[in-house]
């Protein structure tokens, strides 16, 4: 770990620079050259504020951020020192006297506070275009739906956290294609989010899109509050001759807080409807660590390889990739490192934490099928391979699992379960 002598900027042999005043840029030093010095130095700062050096802390971070290894614009390295810096800072202002806006504009400083609808709808929209993770998650799950759903005349959804509804459509249109014209299948969709005017907008591009499809459709949004998913079946309605489906992509580390009930809750509540299939989505990694320093760290691993792989696959000044780090991966990144408790909404969980909460609350796994093995590989090969660069990998876990990564290091998991 750096000391605080560690900072010294000159002057006389011993002289302390004074913390409140900013460091030296870093091309007058040898620690920025390559990416594994900025990552220690990240690390040291993460160090010092979980020793409560808030001082020492203050000083290096203000180093990190004035350097021009820090820029939203920059590399990928460059762009995860900017993220990781002001996420430091904030949490560091949050102990001390320190004034945020110091270091941080009014626009980054904001990271924690509340955003805009159409900006999250916007960025969710570009983490969908822009990156395999969330297509490959809806690709898969849908294709689990698709096989549990074959042949039934009445079929009902429940989609938590439905937000634009963009996975539905090729669902609909693979239903279609394998149903008789004359007698479509009926498709009840409960839609989950936490504004009604989104769920209702949603609502009404799938049923034109359903209408298109000659299919028979029906979307219920429903708006789901803290702590009312413990209860599900008496909130939502459910027929004796539907097959139930249920889909949780990127949606169950939401219900993850300090108390680790309202998961077992609410996954003995999905497993009282008696859904056919239940698909699950989420990142592969361990933000949920009640341990600052081990968070932090997986956390450094996990958003420095997203960004390396989003270096790969868009230009460098791509206006999609910077509202995206901003708005969706950057928002998180202040999230995990700079709050605790309650207030922290971030919790990502790895795989095996999912399949032990699934297994206790009396779930099985269902093995996905080789077609949706093949689809995977068509998604990546289709439309991210890039000739001589070894990007994005899949990898298959007993069958039953797929793992979507960056290199050798897995970032999402998705799986399906009854």
């Amino acid at each position: 770990m750096l000391s605080n002598s560690s900072f010294s900027t000159g002057g006389s042999h011993g002289e302390e620079q004074d913390p409140l005043l900013p460091l030296p840029l870093p091309h007058t030093t040898p620690y920025f050259s390559p990416m594994i010095h900025i990552r220690q130095l990240l690390i040291s700062c993460a160090e010092l504020v979980s020793q409560s050096d808030f001082i020492a802390a203050h000083r290096l971070v203000s180093f990190l951020l004035s350097s021009t290894s820090s820029s939203a614009y920059g590399d990928s390295t460059d762009r995860v020192v900017y993220h990781f810096s002001r996420a430091l800072f904030l949490r560091i202002s949050r102990h001390t006297f320190f004034d945020s806006n110091t270091f941080l504009s009014s626009s980054s400083s904001s990271a924690s506070s509340p955003i805009c609808l159409q900006a999250l709808e916007s960025s969710y929209f570009y983490l969908n275009q822009v990156t395999p993770f969330v297509r490959f998650c809806h690709l898969t799950a849908n294709q689990a739906i698709l096989e549990a759903v074959e042949g039934q005349q009445s079929i009902h959804i429940i989609d938590f956290d439905t937000m634009q509804g963009l996975q539905w459509p090729p669902l609909m249109q693979a239903i279609a294609e394998r149903s008789d014209p004359l007698n479509p299948p009926f498709i009840r969709m409960t839609g989950t989010g936490h504004n009604m005017e989104t769920l209702q907008r949603t609502g009404d591009r799938l049923q034109n899109f359903a209408q298109s499809m000659g299919l028979r459709f029906q979307f219920h949004p429903l708006l789901l509050l803290h702590g009312s998913t413990a209860d599900l079946p008496s909130i939502i309605t459910l027929f004796p001759d539907e097959t139930l489906a249920v889909n949780c992509v990127l949606y169950m580390h939401k219900l993850l807080g300090e108390d680790s009930n309202d998961v077992n809750l609410f996954l003995r509540s999905i497993k009282s409807m008696n859904p056919k299939i239940v698909t699950l989505a989420e990142r592969e990694a361990n933000h949920n660590n009640p341990n600052f320093m081990q968070r932090f760290i997986s956390a450094l691993d996990h958003y420095t390889t997203l960004f390396d792989a989003l270096e790969t696959t868009l230009p460098p000044n791509s206006h999609e990739r910077l509202a995206l780090e901003k708005v969706w991966f950057g928002r998180e990144i202040v999230d995990i490192v700079s709050s605790e408790g309650e207030e922290r909404r971030e919790r990502h969980e790895r795989f095996e934490s999912w399949v032990d909460k699934f297994r206790s609350s009396g779930f099985s796994s269902v093995p996905l099928s080789a077609y949706a093995l093949t689809q995977a590989k068509l998604l990546l090969s289709g439309h991210y391979h890039l000739e001589g660069v070894e990007g994005y990998k899949l990898q298959i876990h007993d069958d039953s699992s797929f793992f979507l990564g960056w290199q050798n290091m897995p970032l999402f998991s998705i799986s399906s379960w009854q």
